[in-house]
């Protein structure tokens, strides 16, 4: 028979390959396509590796402590798929009239030409995603699937239409796939 305090904690299978550190709430994660940290300060939950599993244990015993506690073992969870197999995000450029081109210089994407404007729309990559532009195609690959989904949400927020009518105006770079794995 489980108990109510039974119900406040979790334990994950570390995955082969995976090593994990703790230290001050920031986890440190290291896998075969690099590695990782996160940081829980803000995250009310408590740690403890037992060999190849790491316990997750909510520091309360409301409801909201355990929804706390599965999303911090959803967030772990999604870091050691990425850092074993990664993770792909395709974005399709659309333009009517106006040829759109996307270039890429270190951490920083410029849109240019979107809707006929002179100056480039310009946002950053954020944490360690590789983005490559090849022909219509936008290709985000990398480990950490918050950093990933991030830069496509930047991208795709800045090629919004606005003050026009969005049916009409469709112009824009929008998210057509998302898998598991990196593309080559």
């Amino acid at each position: 028979m489980s108990t109510k305090l039974d119900e406040f904690q979790e334990t994950l299978e570390i995955p082969e390959g995976i090593s994990i550190t703790i230290k001050n709430h920031m986890m440190q994660i290291q896998g075969p396509l690099g590695k990782t940290f996160k940081s829980f300060r803000k995250i009310p939950v408590n740690f403890e590796i037992n060999g190849e599993k790491l316990n997750i244990k909510a520091q309360g015993k409301r409801k909201k402590d355990y929804s706390v506690l599965h999303t911090a073992r959803s967030l772990i969870k999604n870091i050691f798929e990425g850092l074993t197999d990664g993770y792909t995000i395709k974005m399709k450029v659309v333009y009517a009239h106006f040829p759109i081109t996307v270039k890429i210089q270190n951490k920083t994407i410029s849109i240019e030409n979107f809707q006929g404007e002179r100056a480039p729309r310009t946002t950053t990559i954020v944490g360690n995603t590789k983005v490559v532009s090849k022909g219509e195609d936008v290709i985000l690959t990398g480990e950490v699937w918050t950093d990933i989904t991030q830069t496509a949400a930047n991208i795709a927020l800045k090629t919004k239409v606005k003050n026009k009518d969005h049916r009409v105006f469709l112009d824009g770079i929008y998210i057509f796939e998302k898998k598991k794995g990196i593309e080559k």
